[in-house]
């Protein structure tokens, strides 16, 4: 990956799909850079790289329910448009976490909260704080948090 800003990654790759004529691709982008640039103007200021994977990361997780809910609805070929705008926004995302090194970021955010004496609701919480960072884009959070839930209750 280049030392380019995610940001600059983004507006190249729309260039890219402009020239290409890939049309589907290029909606996608367009409408991930007018977010970034919405929260930009909000802010009124430079997002960072980490911001714009909250942003990419908050449009997967919109993808992954509107699939859901079309697959449920019978309505494939809808789904199947939202999967190719899912696997385009996922191409902005660090590289996923395996099982194992989600498994052992659980395992060090329980242990240093456990040190700390919490348990229950505010050892979730605490817990989720500490791997919210640690594995932004790199993994599902809603699953994460199921994990932590089940390893503090179980």
């Amino acid at each position: 990956m280049s030392s380019a800003s995610l940001r600059g990654r983004l507006s190249d790759a729309v260039k890219d799909a402009m020239r290409a004529r890939e049309t589907e691709r290029l909606s996608t982008l367009r409408f991930l850079l007018a977010a970034v640039k919405q929260k930009e103007v909000d802010d009124r200021r430079e997002l960072s790289d980490e911001e714009v994977t909250a942003i990419i990361e908050k449009q997967v997780k919109q993808r992954r329910e509107s699939i859901a809910a079309f697959e449920q609805a019978g309505r494939l070929e809808t789904a199947a448009q939202e999967t190719a705008e899912l696997d385009v926004l996922r191409e902005f995302l660090p590289q996923p976490a395996s099982p194992e090194e989600i498994d052992a970021a659980v395992n060090a955010a329980l242990a240093e909260v456990a040190a700390l004496g919490l348990s229950g609701g505010a050892a979730m919480g605490k817990v989720m704080a500490i791997l919210k960072p640690a594995l932004a884009g790199k993994a599902d959070m809603s699953e994460v948090s199921r994990q932590v839930k089940q390893r503090l209750n179980g």
